[in-house]
């Protein structure tokens, strides 16, 4: 019983830098938390490139102890350490590029794919078009204003607007007086138009 419980122990701690890479992942990325089995081969798989990084610094540090003639003690406690910021750094890698979209942007020119990083279209639009939003309500209004937040994936949580303006008819803009911000839910949303105004502040018009 013991031997299993060690045995168990030991599969965990070498699965934590995958969990942490993942954890870190899906802390800062918009991507839907997968099932429990899948999480697993995740974990699995961040941590095999968490290892292989260990192995290299670990090749590295032996060859740098020769070479200074100080040679390095690597450990148990060593290889847990360099794992854990190797896993941290892996999770800020990836989700770096996975919200950015610049790996998938040179495999698109390559033409490996026509996918994107970005988990699904309403990530992606909002993620590449900073600008001017009018919001289609169910109501048929219109509202007019800059997004500072929205939701990650649509009809669930809020858009905050700043710098708010309802549209009429006639495209006529109405000001809010004394309203610094505005919070739509999401699932009051029919459809959104992005303006061709990309700078903040920049809205001339009257």
């Amino acid at each position: 019983m013991e031997w299993a419980s060690n045995e168990i122990i030991g599969i965990l701690s070498y699965l934590l830098p995958g969990f942490v890479s993942a954890w870190i992942f899906y802390g800062l990325t918009s991507y839907p938390k997968p099932s429990q089995f899948e999480r697993i081969i995740q974990a699995l798989i961040f941590t095999i490139i968490t290892q292989g990084c260990v192995i290299v610094i670990r090749w590295l540090s032996v060859k740098i102890g020769k070479y200074t003639n100080s040679p390095f003690e690597w450990n148990d406690n060593v290889s847990l350490v360099v794992s854990i910021l190797m896993a941290i750094i892996i999770g800020l890698f990836f989700a770096r590029f996975a919200n950015n979209d610049k790996i998938h942007k040179c495999l698109r020119v390559m033409k490996f794919t026509k996918e994107t990083s970005f988990p699904s279209e309403w990530f992606a639009a909002f993620s590449q078009q900073e600008t001017y939003i009018v919001l289609h309500l169910i109501d048929n209004k219109r509202l007019y204003g800059w997004p500072v937040e929205w939701p990650s994936v649509p009809n669930e949580g809020h858009f905050s607007i700043a710098e708010v303006e309802w549209l009429d008819d006639k495209n006529k803009r109405i000001k809010l007086k004394d309203v610094s911000n505005i919070l739509i839910p999401a699932a009051e949303v029919k459809y959104i138009e992005f303006m061709k105004i990309k700078e903040r502040g920049k809205d001339n018009e009257s």
